[in-house]
């Protein structure tokens, strides 16, 4: 979907003067939501096909900012759903013999299905069909032109079908098709345009230039990651115009009429922002919860949100959301994915391939949002085995097995093999600790910290990446001090295997608690396997190795949960590649 980029037609701005500062919002010196309530959302997606790998990827990344804001004890509503208007899904339902809202409730269902079963956990599913969202798509309407923001115009230009968008002449070029034929093409995307020319409603976009600039400068809204930030900084600088808000009803049934003209069809993103308000009650309830919205979205759709969305917000006086984090996009074995190349990866079957938890992990922990990630069946294989197979599950093996903890509980932490003063270790020949131990036990403490602030600041891979590295460091230290070859026997021995036993334990809990935004039932599974109670895993009250900071540790003592086998086993390595239906 595209905002019409209006190629002729502008009015002159002699007849445009700006109404910037008697007109809309005043500058955010405070978000006006109720406090703890925020709205956190993905795009609505795009009904007309199947949901792929990259429209779960902007669902996981929400699903993890939700849970991790979940386990600080903050509300807030996390909202996806369906864009179900538009030219393109007018055009594929009749090309499949289906009525569009038919189509549209089949294509939506199979990403509701998809997202329960990638543990996605939203509280609203917003369709645009929904009669809630066909009344807030008309008030704003209304309240746009009622202010002055609209006005008719004949709109001509290159359209594409496949983009929902005009084009310059600049961005077309001609080319030729499979068969030698030849056709003018998007430049960006080798879509097929066509000329049109119709008499539209548009919106008085060219007025919010310096409004808009203000906004981002005066951090009312930030964007993230900052190469996006300036993206957005460059196009305030070129010429921004008008822009086509409806297109004509002849040519375009599917979709909410304009108020007051049937011969108009309200343009698709326009109905398609609108849901982000549709789902905090606009136009009666939305108070509480506006303007205190994170909206994560494709690098493809930056410019909608970050530029047309605040401006509209503002032409109806409403505040821009507070952020915007934006994400960039797979591909597969170095290509762009496509159906026609066939090379489309389901979902569904990584879910089977790897586990629900498993892609999961591979994606948050590889995407990086800055920049294009590749997805390769070999590398979920490697990355998946590496970290959640071995490096935690075989740690959490180890300290778990009856051949090192017969007992079966959380062993007792010995202040006189690990002393909390290392200096006072050395001086007095006390203790067993190494200085890579002490490190070791640092960075734990300060994980929890770091964690935080990367999720804060949409790095999540980062995060990850900083919990294996500390796991690594625990696997270190249980091999550097090979508790296997200590006696129970010896009763300084047994203090001391015992204390290390305590000390990773305590790792491990800490690691359960951090990946449950990521991993849910490998994490769940982890925490109960160490006896940690549903109650006892929210993130606003961590502690860590209490005994080591002369506190009461709840855990020592307590018997462990009952052993249900391999935390996360290994996967073969695939037989055949997981694209299209496979």
């Amino acid at each position: 979907m595209r905002i019409l980029l209006p190629v002729a037609a502008r009015r002159s701005s002699a007849f445009l003067q700006p109404r910037w500062g008697r007109r809309c919002c005043r500058p955010r010196r405070q978000s006006c939501a109720s406090p703890g309530r925020q709205l956190l959302s993905t795009p609505i997606f795009y009904a007309n096909g199947s949901p792929h790998i990259g429209h779960l990827y902007s669902a996981l990344l929400a699903d993890a900012l939700q849970r991790h804001r979940e386990l600080h004890e903050r509300g807030g509503r996390f909202a996806t759903g369906t864009d179900e208007h538009g030219l393109k899904i007018q055009t594929t339902a009749a090309a499949a013999g289906s009525l569009p809202q038919h189509f549209c409730d089949r294509v939506s269902a199979e990403f509701q299905e998809l997202f329960t079963q990638a543990g996605i956990s939203y509280t609203d599913f917003i369709r645009t069909t929904e009669p809630r969202h066909r009344r807030a798509v008309e008030h704003f309407w209304i309240t746009l032109q009622d202010r002055d923001w609209l006005y008719q115009a004949k709109y001509e230009g290159w359209y594409c079908t496949a983009e929902e968008t005009f084009l310059a002449a600049s961005q077309v070029t001609e080319r030729p098709d499979s068969q030698g034929c030849r056709h003018m093409v998007s430049l960006e995307s080798g879509h097929q345009v066509h000329w049109t020319s119709e008499e539209n409603y548009m919106f008085k976009l060219s007025e919010f230039q310096e409004p808009l600039l203000r906004s981002l400068q005066e951090s009312r809204l930030t964007i993230t990651p900052e190469p996006f930030y300036q993206q957005v900084l460059q196009w305030l600088k070129q010429d921004l115009p008008d822009l086509s808000v409806s297109r004509d009803r002849n040519r375009l049934q599917w979709g909410i009429p304009v108020p007051g003209d049937s011969t108009q069809t309200i343009y698709v993103w326009v109905d398609a922002l609108v849901n982000y308000l549709t789902v905090v009650g606009y136009p009666d309830a939305h108070h509480d919860w506006w303007p205190a919205a994170c909206h994560i979205v494709g690098k493809d759709i930056l410019k909608f949100h970050a530029i047309y969305w605040p401006a509209l917000l503002m032409a109806a006086g409403l505040d821009p959301p507070e952020q915007i984090f934006v994400h960039s996009h797979w591909t597969a074995q170095g290509q762009k994915m496509s159906k026609s190349l066939g090379n489309v990866v389901n979902p569904r079957a990584c879910f089977q391939r790897y586990t629900v938890d498993g892609f999961r992990y591979f994606l948050l922990k590889q995407g990086v949002p800055e920049r294009d990630c590749d997805y390769y069946d070999e590398k979920v294989i490697k990355l998946v085995n590496s970290e959640l197979a071995d490096v935690l599950g075989g740690l959490l093996n180890r300290c778990t097995a009856s051949s090192l903890n017969p007992s079966g509980t959380y062993p007792r932490f010995s202040e006189a093999c690990f002393p909390k003063d290392m200096g006072a270790q050395n001086r007095r020949g006390l203790g067993k600790a190494s200085a890579e131990d002490y490190k070791l036990v640092s960075s734990v403490k300060e994980l929890p910290l770091q964690v935080s602030h990367d999720f804060e600041r949409f790095r999540i891979y980062k995060a990850l990446e900083s919990i294996i590295d500390c796991a690594r460091q625990t696997n270190s230290f249980v091999q550097r001090h090979k508790p296997w070859k200590l006696s129970r026997d010896n009763p300084s021995q047994q203090q001391w295997l015992d204390t290390i036993l305590h000390v990773t334990l305590e790792c491990l809990r800490v690691y359960g608690l951090l990946l449950q935004p990521v991993i849910p039932a490998t994490a769940d599974k982890l925490l109960t396997r160490l006896g940690v109670g549903p109650s006892e895993r929210s993130l606003r009250n961590l502690t860590f190795l209490s005994r080591f900071h002369d506190e009461r540790c709840p855990f020592e003592g307590r018997n462990l949960g009952s052993d249900t086998g391999l935390l996360f086993p290994k996967l073969e390595k695939p037989k055949a590649r997981i694209h299209g239906g496979l």
